[in-house]
């Protein structure tokens, strides 16, 4: 089978320690990769021969159309470039990795998918919350928080505590969030937590009840700002299965929520695996070990 001209690829939550190791593959052997906006900048370093082109989008901002996305693919592709489409998370997880597939796949061109680590279950992890626990949730939804439209059938289709929610990219949406499960009759103290730069040096939480979920600050500072100014990837979680995070969030300082899990953080991309390796397993060699 022909080696594949286009990889989509997830970057995963941040943490260079949380890439694939096909993931590492694609980017040291890329000629161009087209990366989004929450994809760390010590992830590009593995791509060292690339040209690498920013074509993310943010909230609130002017950004490249998807199409001019697709068609920047595709003409690299077929200029005989190995390109590697580099997403945030999971491409198949809210990331417009069906979209762009469908394109390549209608230009007649090969690619394959590499999935990354999503931050709808890494975020709620190094937090010590688990999306799903015996007795507490048995599933969960997750769910684009950036409009309404997008947010409310969802939402307002649960009975009330019934699964864990996660909602990505919806910041801004917390207070209207907030308010539609309480009006869906979600109970005020309902755990809830907002988790900012999930496994970065940057990371930073906020755990409350639900009725405060729309008035909540980034904890650590008398002049943090509000969340909806926060320039980081955030993710909520709301449902019992947070309150576990008081037990299991070993991570975090015993000085309180806020402060971030820095020191693993700081350590990962020091334990990038070396060029050497990657490439002997690309040739067909057995893995090479790297030091955790």
């Amino acid at each position: 089978m022909s080696a594949p001209v286009v990889s989509i690829v997830g970057a995963g939550p941040g943490d260079p320690g949380l890439l694939t190791r096909k993931a590492l593959l694609r980017l040291r052997f890329a000629d161009l990769v087209l990366y989004d906006a929450l994809v760390n900048p010590k992830i590009l370093r593995y791509a060292r021969k690339a040209q690498r082109f920013f074509v993310g989008k943010r909230a609130g901002r002017r950004a490249m159309r998807q199409e001019t996305i697709n068609r920047l693919m595709i003409d690299a592709a077929r200029r005989g470039k190995r390109v590697v489409r580099l997403k945030g998370g999971d491409p198949f997880v809210l990331g417009r990795g069906g979209e762009e597939a469908l394109a390549l796949r209608a230009a007649g061109l090969r690619f394959d998918i590499v999935p990354g680590v999503s931050s709808a279950t890494a975020a709620a992890a190094l937090s010590g919350i688990p999306v799903t626990h015996r007795g507490l949730a048995s599933g969960f939804v997750v769910v684009a928080g950036h409009a309404a439209e997008a947010y409310e059938p969802v939402l307002w289709s649960l009975a009330p505590g019934a699964l864990t929610i996660v909602v990505l990219m919806g910041l801004r949406s917390r207070r209207a969030i907030a308010e539609l499960l309480l009006l869906r009759g979600w109970s005020p103290t309902t755990p809830a937590a907002v988790l900012i730069g999930a496994s970065t040096a940057q990371s930073a939480r906020w755990i409350g009840p639900l009725r405060d979920l729309g008035e909540a600050l980034i904890p650590g500072s008398a002049e943090s700002p509000a969340l909806s100014e926060v320039e980081g990837p955030g993710t909520i979680v709301i449902g019992r299965v947070v309150g576990l995070a008081a037990l299991l969030g070993q991570q975090e300082s015993a000085a309180g929520d806020g402060l971030a899990h820095r020191k693993a953080a700081g350590r990962s991309d020091a334990a990038r695996p070396k060029p050497n390796g990657e490439a002997r397993e690309a040739r067909g060699g057995g893995p090479t070990r790297t030091k955790d």
